[in-house]
């Protein structure tokens, strides 16, 4: 039985505001001359179009094919009047902007994070002093970002969070504000009036009951807002037109971010299937710390401290790391199969395709290896040709959103 959910055949690469179409003037009584000089005027600019469509695509495949150059958000660092199109990954635990900037991707990572202090005058003034970035609401002070982490650290406890499990956290009263401020924190109102921006965005939930609607409508308003033409990609999605380039955009892209791993099955950057599930780096902290007793806090300094998944376990927190990577690589795969077995949408490719990984749980040592592991005890409808690690991880989905969105320039 097709499970229609999860089956995308006829769903585009990517959702933008709907255009106006002109079909004429009003009938004035007068003949139009097919050969009038109306119309080949008309016809002169269709084909201009199309032909600067055409460079943009270029432009887009060749912007793949390119290497990143990352950094962090400074403390106290003025967001940008970016130039040209921009690629934005809203993440559960960053946000990257991603733009085209000669022989290089460069892009800037904000945490998507805040802590909250009681406002007062003299706190004010030595936070402005500070360049800390702030707002304030309700008596209290926003502390955001890489700033909030500091604050955070200072009085040894965690930062709160816009997003939980790939969306907009229902707990968080103002983390719609908080996110749109972080987003300030990165990039300046258009300096050009329809300014074409991409944006990340998770698949809907293969195991929970959130919608995706919501969250994609608040942020697409937002930049709408700030004079954007905003454009949606699934996370999946950008990882395929990330690193994909060379198979003529066609394989399974995953993207295994803090909040849900999300998975496409792209043909020929046709979004075929598209999902998520919501399991990702943060289940893994969150059980380990539950089933050894220790923050996830802590469980997360040693999954980034160079924990290598192909060597024995040194102690308890890395044996229940092994552990519970195994049970998330199981729980995807096992999900893929199931969605794959499922539907009758599966185009008729010749070949084995490629699957490729991506985001910030891929990154651990022999990741690659478990991956393969469990691979074989599963049953795909479809011949994977070989699994590949993003070459950079942790901003391939910022990289693929940067490349829809030239695409996407008009």
């Amino acid at each position: 039985m097709t499970n229609e959910k999860f089956s995308h055949t006829h769903e585009q690469m990517a959702t933008k505001p709907k255009k106006t179409i002109h079909r004429g003037q009003p009938t004035t009584g007068k003949t139009h001359d097919p050969g009038s000089n109306s119309n080949k005027e008309e016809s002169t600019k269709g084909s201009k179009r199309m032909t600067d469509e055409l460079e943009n695509i270029e432009t887009a495949i060749e912007a793949s094919q390119k290497s990143v150059v990352s950094r962090e958000k400074e403390v106290g660092e003025s967001a940008e009047h970016v130039d040209g199109p921009v690629g934005l990954d809203i993440g559960t635990s960053h946000i990257v902007m991603a733009q085209n900037k000669g022989k290089t991707i460069n892009t800037v990572k904000q945490l998507n994070a805040f802590f909250t202090i009681p406002s007062s005058k003299f706190t004010k003034k030595i936070l402005v002093e500070n360049d800390v970035t702030f707002f304030v609401k309700d008596d209290l002070f926003y502390i955001l970002g890489y700033s909030a982490q500091n604050f955070a650290n200072m009085f040894n406890t965690n930062t709160r969070r816009t997003m939980e499990k790939g969306l907009l956290c229902a707990k968080e009263d103002e983390g719609v504000n908080v996110l749109q401020a972080l987003i300030n924190t990165l990039i300046k109102k258009s300096k050009k009036q329809g300014e074409v921006i991409c944006f990340s965005m998770p698949g809907e939930p293969l195991d929970g009951p959130n919608s995706v609607i919501y969250h994609e409508s608040i942020i697409n308003m937002y930049l709408t807002s700030l004079g954007y033409n905003p454009v949606s990609i699934n996370e999946g999605l950008a990882t395929v037109m990330s690193e994909l380039a060379n198979d003529n955009f066609t394989g399974i892209g995953i993207s295994m971010g803090g909040g849900m791993c999300n998975i496409c099955l792209s043909y020929l950057s046709v979004p075929v299937i598209t999902y998520s599930i919501q399991k990702g780096g943060d289940y893994i902290d969150n059980m380990v710390g539950v089933s050894v007793g220790e923050p996830a806090t802590t469980v997360k300094v040693v999954k980034e401290g160079g924990f290598d998944l192909s060597k024995p376990p040194k102690d308890r927190v890395e044996t229940a790391l092994g552990i519970y990577y195994e049970d998330l690589v199981h729980s995807l795969l096992q999900s893929l199969e199931d969605v794959l077995i499922s539907t009758d949408k599966i185009p008729k490719i010749s070949k084995a395709i490629p699957l490729v990984l991506s985001g910030g749980t891929v990154l651990p040592t022999g990741f690659k290896t478990l991956f393969e592991k469990t691979m074989d005890t599963v049953e795909l409808p479809i011949a994977i040709s070989e699994v590949r690690i993003a070459q950079d991880p942790l901003n391939t989905t910022a990289k693929g959103a940067m490349v829809l969105a030239l695409s996407e320039e008009i």
